[in-house]
């Protein structure tokens, strides 16, 4: 799963970026609008084995490397930010079940989440546990032949669609993050699972988020792994979406960036293009420099993906700089557009706006940098 992407990779990567031009572009700034629910395109994804592709051929996946996975997803986000949301939020969850789960529990599930059959949502974040998740308050107790599963989660991606979520609890309340269990939960199938209605927010509209509160019996077989190991599986997860984090915000910022270039050809101020400006030149050159190291150090992370190398500092340095940067780069290319820029006839006012979260969701940029500084002084 490391390394360059081959000529495989390449041919999935250019069917990626030609669905992204034609299917999901036209359709994002209503989307946005609308704030309709991304999975309208999962049909669709799943046909091309989208759904899939951070897994392994084993389970039904398509198995991309790690570098051809952040070009996929780089595509799908600038088309529409709201898709890739969606999408990736499914990866946590079948990357959880990867990377935590016994082989019964991967059989099980893998293969319906790679084919698109099943939607997975990854449920870690609590009212009272955002940026420290091993203070959650949820927990899980022996009961029988399983657990009884008391608490809440918050700012969950597709738990209103999704067809298992796997939720972290404290099987050990006095052991810190070393208490911490993860579980699937299967909505359907379960009584006193409550989905709230999806929060109305800023931006990415179209991949909602959503309030669980759960009361619940799950049994044993849906433990992911040991009791108490949850909270590595949950960090190793988020390794990697920091990565995907990453690829969508740099995506978003190249189309902002090539609607400015294009801009900037096209729009004339007393008989010369706007381009012709030194002031205008460098701030398209200063934006095309941040995007071309933010996409360096995201593919850096990313051919770690998948090996044995730790690559907790990369992905923490891929996700602070491409979600910095991505906003520094969007924000250039609304000021090129003058008004214009602040209107919804133009996609930069929906850029900002999905760029937004990425400095906050899956770790903080304060979080990402405590996780740099402590590495350093180890």
């Amino acid at each position: 799963m490391n390394g360059d992407p081959n000529s495989e990779d390449q041919a999935v990567i250019g069917q990626i970026e030609r669905f992204s031009t034609e299917v999901l572009a036209p359709a994002a700034a209503a989307i946005d609008a609308e704030g309709t629910f991304a999975t309208l395109h999962r049909p669709a994804l799943a046909e091309m084995g989208i759904m899939g592709m951070n897994l392994p051929e084993a389970y039904g996946g398509i198995g991309l490397s790690g570098p051809a996975l952040y070009c996929a997803v780089e595509a799908i986000a600038g088309a529409c930010g709201s898709t890739a949301s969606m999408l990736t939020a499914h990866f946590l969850a079948t990357d959880s079940l990867l990377l935590g789960a016994d082989e019964a529990l991967k059989q099980r599930l893998l293969p319906t989440a790679a084919s698109g059959e099943a939607l997975g949502a990854f449920a870690l974040t609590e009212p009272m546990a955002g940026s420290n998740p091993a203070d959650m308050r949820t927990t899980a107790t022996r009961d029988g032949d399983g657990y009884r599963l008391k608490g809440s989660k918050c700012f969950i991606s597709n738990a209103g669609g999704a067809d298992f979520i796997v939720i972290y609890a404290k099987t050990d309340r006095a052991a810190g993050a070393r208490g911490v269990s993860a579980f699937v939960v299967e909505p359907a199938k379960t009584d006193g699972v409550e989905i709230g209605r999806h929060e109305e927010t800023m931006g990415l509209r179209g991949g909602h988020v959503f309030p669980i509160s759960f009361d619940c019996h799950v049994p044993s077989a849906n433990r992911l792994g040991d009791e108490g190991t949850g909270f590595r599986t949950a960090m190793k997860v988020l390794d990697n979406g920091r990565i995907e984090v990453a690829a969508q915000a740099t995506g978003i910022a190249r189309a902002a960036l090539d609607a400015a270039v294009s801009y900037a050809k096209e729009r004339e101020v007393g008989g010369r293009p706007i381009g012709s400006f030194q002031g205008l030149q460098w701030m398209l050159a200063d934006s095309a420099t941040e995007l071309a190291a933010a996409r360096a150090l995201g593919l850096q992370a990313a051919r770690k993906r998948g090996t044995c190398e730790r690559y907790s500092s990369d992905s923490a340095f891929a996700k602070l700089y491409a979600s910095e940067a991505a906003w520094r780069i969007a924000d250039r290319a609304l000021q090129i557009h003058g008004g214009y820029g602040y209107t919804r006839d133009f996609p930069l006012e929906r850029y900002l706006r999905d760029l937004r979260i990425f400095r906050i969701y899956e770790g903080s940029s304060e979080i990402q940098r405590t996780i740099i500084a402590r590495s350093m002084l180890k």
